[in-house]
């Protein structure tokens, strides 16, 4: 048998094996940081891209806290503007009220009676007057126990007048203002 000496060419193959697999690890550890820079890019580009998206949520959440702070402005300055309308349209429809209520007055004044006082405390109202006779006193609360403007009345004095109203009875009386219902409202 031939000696051939197959070592040289065994060796020169492992070499060659070796070779290869060194440019393999080191072709496999360039792709895997090539990958490793690209995911890691990705992730920080996704990382701005969320913050921005955060950025401009702040920022349009305390846009909208300002719109909020100015609706909720307006909306306090609306109540006062209707509660001040409402003021103005109760005083506005208490008016013609106050001059019937003084007409009524009058037409409830029988002759030899008259007043020196008349005061309103909410409802009621108190008068103070001079009277030629108790029948008069009378007949003046029946003319507000009739009347549509006044009920209730409560006559509280009734005393004899002094100085130059000599003759004359001086009483205090109070009755209740009331607003008659329109007609075909209250039924």
């Amino acid at each position: 048998m031939a000696r051939i000496n197959l070592r040289p060419w065994r060796e020169e193959l492992r070499a060659e094996k070796q070779k290869q697999f060194v440019v393999m690890v080191v072709g496999a550890a360039i792709i895997a940081a090539g990958l490793t820079f690209l995911w890691s890019s990705d992730l920080d580009s996704g990382i701005a891209y969320q913050q921005s998206r955060n950025a401009y949520i702040e920022s349009a959440a305390k846009k909208l806290d300002v719109q909020i702070q100015e609706i909720d402005s307006l909306k306090r300055k609306r109540n006062e503007l209707l509660a001040r309308m409402k003021v103005i349209q109760d005083l506005q429809g208490k008016r013609p009220v106050i001059v019937r209520v003084f007409d009524e007055l009058v037409r409830t004044l029988p002759d030899g009676l008259f007043y020196t006082d008349v005061n309103r405390a909410g409802d009621q109202v108190s008068i103070v007057g001079m009277a030629e006779s108790n029948s008069r006193v009378s007949a003046l609360m029946r003319q507000f126990d009739e009347s549509e403007w006044f009920t209730s009345p409560n006559l509280s004095n009734v005393s004899a007048a002094d100085g130059s109203r000599a003759g004359y009875s001086q009483f205090t009386m109070t009755v209740k203002q009331q607003t008659p219902q329109p007609e075909g409202e209250g039924k």
